[in-house]
């Protein structure tokens, strides 16, 4: 370093190091704010699970869990007032409807266009669920990373 680079120094932060410092600052609130935003989302999720009947409770509580394992990158979050999950707790990758929501015979899995389960000019993207066998966990965990892949 030359003497006139040692002084600079000795002065205290360069402007690109104040710059630097300012950015990060600017980040790390973006990711504190982010980090807020998806625990509130899950708070609120987990809120609506508690208020359903055992056997949708059973079945999203289970649901959560697969889906957080597999996607956790995605958010969880509340959407039409039922579980959702979401990238950056934005767009709606995949949901759980409560079969209590509309009084009907089965709960109901379903996938949204930002989920990557495009197959051939027809696929499905929701599924009835009325129990959770191992076998349907692990269908529904290979569904869930292809979806976020």
């Amino acid at each position: 370093m030359s003497p006139k680079n040692d002084a600079k120094q000795s002065e205290g932060f360069t402007a690109e190091e104040m710059a630097a410092m300012k950015e990060r600052a600017k980040e790390a609130k973006a990711e504190a704010k982010a980090k807020a935003n998806r625990e509130a989302g899950e708070s609120d999720l987990l809120a609506k699970i508690a208020e359903m009947p055992e056997h949708d409770r059973s079945l999203a509580t289970r649901l959560h869990e697969i889906i957080s394992e597999n996607a956790p990158d995605l958010w969880p979050k509340t959407w039409y007032g039922q579980p959702a999950y979401a990238i950056d707790g934005k767009s709606v990758v995949c949901f759980f409807q409560a079969a209590s929501k509309f009084n009907t015979r089965y709960a109901t899995l379903g996938f949204q266009h930002d989920a990557n389960l495009d197959d051939g000019n027809m696929w499905p993207t929701a599924f009835a669920v009325i129990a959770l066998t191992p076998a349907d966990e692990e269908r529904i965990a290979a569904l869930v990373r292809k979806a976020v892949s």
